[in-house]
């Protein structure tokens, strides 16, 4: 892997870890840290809602089933996890997006999804 693009939140300042437990981030770093390799643009930390889990899971990605040969134990509502900005766009469009913790959201996120929008979901504002 590549080195991730600079560790920049939507605000333009330092990127904040949005999850160690469980541990996210295209890097696993724990951070919505993002780079050329990641096309998913995991650039969003969300707080899971049991709306959101139940919603993805009917667009085809159960984020609450573990998969431990990957080392991803499962979400639950309340876990914090770095989404990827087309799916929490997808699920906000549906009335289903879950809250979003802005400090910890990259600023690639801005490429797909409007500041306005994003601060209308912020948890941590």
């Amino acid at each position: 892997m590549t080195k991730p693009f600079s560790a920049v939140n939507v605000f333009g300042g330092e990127l904040a870890l949005c999850s160690g437990r469980p541990l996210t981030g295209f890097y696993r770093d724990g951070c919505c840290n993002t780079g050329y390799e990641d096309v998913g643009l995991h650039t969003v930390c969300a707080r899971m809602t049991e709306a959101f889990l139940t919603y993805s899971r009917s667009r085809g990605n159960d984020l609450m089933q573990p998969n431990p040969a990957m080392g991803f134990p499962g979400l639950r509502p309340g876990d914090c996890w770095c989404l990827c900005a087309s799916r929490w766009l997808e699920a906000y469009r549906a009335g289903v997006a879950p809250g979003v913790l802005l400090e910890s959201t990259h600023e690639e996120t801005l490429a797909v999804i409007d500041l306005a929008v994003l601060k209308a979901h912020a948890i941590d504002a």
